[in-house]
């Protein structure tokens, strides 16, 4: 594609276009979205806002007295009730209550507070030894340069197994990655964060959210046909026809607009920022590689044989609400912790224990902003859950969209956009699910449509808007990260980046569900 214009940057690496010809629609268009976007305030101040804003609507929707009334799974006895769902609001006496008493359990229950901290304790001893430095120096040794983004947005489509992994290494590491073969970083982090987040709802394996998924399903199938039920690999072929070819549609969108939109990086560059390894980094990656080697040996002694600890104690299964897929992120930490530590003892950079501990209290102290931020965050949720009104919007559109009228096919599709348009205020995929199982699975399965195909529509509208969402629990952490290489990154200098991708899914991904649909392929297995 021609560029319209060339850019310079200045000694942040922030980009100040050229001119050499006359603007794209799409360029004027994100060039708008970035500096409307970059006038927004610190996220923090954005969800006290919020706050303030769901607190008066939930007085409001109570005294308007607003009640709905549907079916949904309840996952606890895995049968389906019919619920009545009315606004609370946070001005009554019970309302003042739950907002005043409940401040710590709140931020308690926001898990990805635990997750960040626990798997940055690994992840922050092998930054700090050297490890990642020199694994990303090996990548831009060994992979070719053009294929470098596919292997990028690969590995983040596959690293929804465990997201959070996805979000806090692969992330960072493609942003440097990018930068070490002369590439802009900024370039590297969007295609990685479209393959983490805008592609989450597929992947190769079977992971836990496939099992949550399929179990609402059937549930929900069980209104209408209590004979029949799915398999947790009912979406196995078209997730992994989803996979290869949205790697493939990801990463063109890169090469082809995203990066040569940004045009050439030449801003700060880490100070050892040379090529290959030397040889101490040579005998440390050694080490890291026994070091993870032995780690992966022993989670195979707790995971593999029949009984074993980490397997499902009552099913037996690996996969399915197993203690290893629950506790996956902590066996992250480990590999990445011994990986570190090890590399850092063949290396020289570190010493010994206290030299780990240092690296540990290093990381977490970095982590001070983002956990504030999430402090923030973990309160408006809860508020609005508290409040009902995400239900009560959910299911009156839910109705709507169930009483147009329209055939099998376009409800279908209309379905997925429904579920995007919703995913920008209720971000969890669970429930959604919940809520929208027992209204379209029934419906479409009365029009001669496999519940299959309605898991696989929920799947595309769930992903995408997560690459724009600031529900997304990491998005000021993306922030974060594209701030490192651009000062005054913003929300909207990262809206920017990911909109093109987030459009162009939108387009691909239902073809491919009309098509598969049309076609009669089987779903999976």
């Amino acid at each position: 594609m021609a560029n319209s214009h060339s850019h310079a940057s200045d000694k942040h690496g922030h980009l100040i276009p050229t001119e050499t010809g006359a603007k794209t629609g799409v360029e004027k268009l994100l060039d708008v979205v970035e500096r409307v976007g970059n006038m927004v305030p610190h996220p923090a101040v954005i969800f006290v806002l919020l706050i303030g804003l769901v607190i008066v609507l939930s007085h409001v929707f109570y005294l308007m007295g607003a009640t709905v009334t549907f079916q949904a799974v309840n996952t606890e006895t895995d049968t389906v009730e019919n619920v009545t769902t009315s606004a609370r609001s946070l001005l009554t006496a019970d309302g003042i209550r739950f907002m005043y008493s409940g401040v710590i359990q709140h931020f308690m229950n926001f898990t990805a507070v635990g997750v960040i901290i626990v798997a940055m304790l690994g992840v922050g001893v092998a930054e700090a030894s050297g490890l990642v430095a020199a694994l990303i120096r090996k990548l831009a040794m060994v992979a070719p340069r053009n294929m470098l983004t596919y292997i990028l947005v690969f590995v983040g489509i596959i690293s929804s197994i465990a997201a959070d992994a996805g979000y806090l290494v692969l992330i960072p590491l493609a942003a440097a990655a990018f930068l070490t073969v002369g590439r802009h970083p900024l370039a590297g982090l969007a295609a990685s964060f479209a393959g983490v987040a805008a592609v989450f709802t597929v992947n190769i394996l079977v992971k836990p959210l496939d099992g949550i998924l399929v179990e609402i399903t059937n549930d929900a199938i069980a209104i209408l046909d209590p004979s029949r039920s799915i398999s947790l690999t009912s979406n196995f072929w078209f997730s992994i026809a989803s996979v290869l070819l949205l790697t493939i549609v990801v990463s063109l969108v890169t090469d082809k607009f995203v990066e040569p939109r940004l045009g050439a990086y030449t801003g700060e560059r880490p100070e050892d920022d040379h090529q290959g390894v030397t040889t101490e980094e040579s005998r440390g990656l050694k080490f890291s590689l026994w070091a993870t080697i032995g780690v992966m040996l022993f989670f195979a002694a707790l995971t593999l044989p029949p009984g074993a600890p980490l397997r499902n104690p009552e099913t037996g299964s690996l996969i399915e609400n197993s203690p290893f897929m629950n506790g996956l992120i902590v066996f992250i930490a480990l590999a990445f912790l011994a990986a570190g530590w090890a590399f850092g003892t063949g290396a020289g950079t570190i010493k010994g224990t206290v030299d780990v501990i240092k690296a540990m209290e290093k990381t977490v102290a970095s982590l001070a902003g983002l956990i504030f931020l999430l402090f923030i965050i973990s309160q408006f949720i809860a508020f609005f859950t508290y409040s009902n009104m995400a239900t009560l919007a959910a299911v009156n559109v839910g109705d709507w969209l169930e009483h147009v009228g329209l055939g099998a096919l376009p409800l279908l599709v209309g379905f997925v956009f429904v579920v995007a348009l919703l995913d920008v205020i209720m971000a969890g995929a669970i429930p959604k699910w919940a809520i929208f199982a027992p209204i379209f699975v029934p419906l479409l399965m009365r029009l001669n449509v496999e519940p299959e195909a309605v898991l696989a529509a929920y799947r595309i509208g769930d992903s995408p808007m997560n690459a724009v969402t600031p529900m997304n629990a990491y998005f000021a952490l993306i922030v974060t990260f594209a701030a490192k290489y651009q000062k005054d990154a913003g929300v909207g200098t990262v809206i920017a980046l990911m909109l093109p991708y987030v459009v162009v899914l939108f387009v691909v991904w239902p073809l491919l569900l009309v098509l598969w649909h049309l076609f009669g392929l089987p779903w999976g297995l």
